[in-house]
């Protein structure tokens, strides 16, 4: 704890930031001309406990810590209401939850600051809520930003990022992801206690079983406060991962010291940190409480994981009599929406959400006994956002609802598939496609059948930011030179209707005219996307009659002053790009859609390497995506190999940290439609 912030980062104040405090307020037409932040921070009681001196809370010590609590909790469930009635989203029910220990931790902070690394480490990075109300009772950010949060430039991600907002002291994001970091915190820093804020989502990850070893082995001192509240995105884990128990596990891995307590006992609570605190290695408390204590209508659900909603938030200040706070979740705002209208494009839809549904449409088809022996589908707590969901009910016997475990389930999946007439069924966000390159490697080695469908991919639409980008998806593509049976296969279509057509050619491994085997990839974003239409504006460019067929690029539209290339979300606005270099400055730019990743298609690039240029346009890093890849496949054309005169060779992709938002993200990083056009005019010269 500090109590005067260091000059490093411009603070995240109207004064110190003016111009943006304004764009920000202005996202809000300026409806809030007389606001006032509904919350007194100087309420918050500079509590200082010694941990080493003080057995029990005196009744004065547990009226102002409880008094903190509830501060903390009311603010909590304020701004991060507001990202949801803006439209971004977020997360409120775990930072809610784990305010009691913030604050008991804060006052050990306090009174002994040489004893502790005196930082909030949360290995589950969504509950970035903690990390940004601390920042500002630290005197980073002014109060009247934290109602941004979440919003796109407002330096407020969903995610804590070192480095892009003051006051935020680590990075995290990805479940499970920091106890090993802390451990080496713990090495750096001998003789001091770090506290670890921990999940029961976190410890279902394979991470955190080798840093609870190491740990042990090496008499660390850690000290985890883990929020078990029994609760995870697609429902209750004492439900569906029978056998799964947070204190058992840490117990299994030699923690001596593992303490379970009421977390919403506070005198309790306080007890078992107190006795990990003083002991000598790593050390854990489990406290166990419903989700959202408190808030009427989400606790003890998977509601209370995300953002609460407007409807549930004033009804819970108007119990407290916060004026203010109702006032301002009462404004009628608009839910943020990128502004653009794009040329030739139809009605948007989700193709995560497709992806689904037609994967029902086949399950259902096929006889159930055969469904039951050669189909497993198995979850890693994000059916609902990767549309698998919709197949839990109707196929019990093939769906296995699991936990947060990519690695394991995947392993799970392809060992299912070894026999070559069965196949596993795998999903997650595209983001955690990294986490499994090496158990790819030994599926792809064991000739395993793995049907993949990762959403959330590329960058739009993606307010959790940088650590949930699905930018490297080409990292699965990590075989030798395969044979074409066994090949790992990547698919990334550009539409709705796409998207059905790709999951209906890729999914059955044996149907008439064809077959599939090995790994097969299929990848969709977050965001809605618009039908592709064609020249004439009004008709599908993939209607009922498009057979998708694996490893062909498709001509969009033909150029003769060159090429782009681009696939997923980044075609459409490529298309838009196209269509207004044609209408508005006379430039003959040709797309083609390359949904096959990883495949070479000899036409097209004979095509492409003859033309004046091509340009790849992508939501994909620019150092590990497709333009990482085009330009030496054009060298490797026969057109070039005979010495043709080579196109010129550009490309545009994600390549720097997110900028927080939704569909701001495609604009920061550069792949919107004028950025684009911008890209191609310095080519055409």
């Amino acid at each position: 704890m500090t109590d005067s912030p260091p000059s490093s980062i411009p603070l995240l104040t109207p004064e110190a930031r003016p111009e943006l405090y304004a764009q920000l307020r202005a996202s809000l037409l300026n409806s809030d001309a007389d606001y006032t932040f509904p919350f007194d921070l100087t309420s918050y009681h500079k509590l200082s406990i010694d941990p080493f001196t003080t057995e029990t809370l005196t009744p004065e010590q547990l009226t102002l810590l409880t008094s903190n609590i509830a501060l903390c909790r009311d603010i909590i469930v304020y701004f991060t209401s507001c990202g949801n009635a803006s439209g971004y989203g977020g997360h409120t029910g775990g930072a809610y939850d784990t305010a009691p220990e913030v604050c008991i931790y804060d006052a050990f902070f306090r009174a002994c600051p040489n004893d502790f690394v005196p930082v909030f480490y949360d290995e589950a990075g969504h509950r970035v809520a903690t990390q940004y109300l601390m920042a500002a009772l630290e005197g980073f950010i002014a109060p009247e930003f934290l109602r941004f949060y979440r919003k796109g430039g407002s330096l407020l991600p969903g995610h804590p990022e070192l480095g892009l907002t003051p006051g935020i002291k680590f990075s995290s994001g990805r479940l499970g992801h920091l106890w090993g970091t802390v451990n080496g915190l713990a090495l750096a820093n001998p003789g001091k206690r770090i506290l670890l804020l921990g999940s029961d989502g976190s410890q279902m990850e394979g991470n955190n079983a080798e840093s609870a070893r190491l740990a042990v082995a090496q008499n660390l001192w850690v000290k985890l406060v883990v929020d078990d509240n029994n609760v995870t995105i697609t429902g209750h884990p004492g439900e569906y991962l029978g056998g799964f128990s947070v204190e058992g596990t840490l117990g299994g891995h030699g923690m001596t010291c593992v303490k379970v307590c009421d977390g919403e006992n506070i005198p309790e609570l306080y007890q078992a940190i107190r006795e990990t605190v003083l002991f000598d290695g790593p050390a854990a408390v489990v406290a166990k409480r419903s989700m959202a204590p408190g808030i009427h209508g989400v606790e003890g659900t998977s509601g209370g994981h995300d953002a609460v909603a407007a409807k549930t938030s004033i009804p819970y200040f108007e119990a407290r009599k916060n004026v203010d706070a109702v006032k301002y979740l009462e404004l009628d705002t608009v839910k943020t929406k990128d502004p653009k209208v794009y040329k030739h494009a139809g009605a948007f839809n989700a193709m995560r959400k497709t992806v689904g549904s037609t994967l029902l449409s086949i399950l259902s088809q096929m006889d159930p006994q055969q469904l039951t022996d050669t189909i497993k589908i198995i979850d890693s707590d994000l059916g609902g956002s990767t549309g698998f969901s919709q197949l839990q009910s109707p196929f019990p016997s093939s769906y296995i609802q699991s936990g947060v475990m990519e690695r394991g389930n995947f392993s799970a999946c392809a060992g299912f598939g070894m026999h070559p007439n069965k196949q596993g069924v795998f999903s997650t966000f595209c983001a955690f496609l990294e986490m499994l390159c090496s158990e790819i490697t030994m599926a792809r080695l064991n000739r395993s059948n793995v049907w993949c469908h990762f959403s959330h991919s590329g960058v739009d639409d993606m307010s959790d930011n940088t650590c949930h980008f699905g930018i490297n998806a080409l990292f699965a593509d990590n075989g030798i030179e395969e044979n074409d049976e066994y090949a790992t296969k990547l698919y990334f279509p550009g539409d709705v209707n796409q998207a059905k057509a790709v999951v209906e050619r890729t999914f059955p491994l044996i149907s008439d005219g064809f077959t599939n085997a090995g790994i097969r990839m299929v990848f969709t974003t977050r965001s809605k996307t618009p039908l592709i239409l064609k020249p004439d504006g009004v008709t599908p460019h993939y209607g009922e009659d498009y057979v998708f067929q694996p490893g062909k690029d498709e001509l969009i539209r033909e150029g003769n002053d060159g090429y782009i290339v681009s696939f997923g979300d980044a075609l459409y606005r490529s298309l838009d790009a196209v269509e207004t270099l044609r209408t508005e400055h006379k430039f003959d730019v040709g797309l083609v859609n390359k949904p096959s990743l990883n495949v070479i298609d000899p036409a097209m690039m004979e095509k492409l390497a003859a033309a004046k240029f091509v340009l790849v346009v992508e939501s994909f890093s620019t150092k590990t995506g497709l333009g990482s890849k085009f330009g030496t496949w054009l060298l490797m054309t026969q057109h070039a190999q005979n010495g043709g005169a080579l196109c010129k060779y550009g490309q545009v992709g994600t390549h720097t940290e997110g900028g927080g938002g939704l569909w701001e993200q495609a604009y920061h990083q550069g792949f919107d439609s004028l950025s684009i056009q911008d890209k191609v005019k310095t080519m055409v010269g």
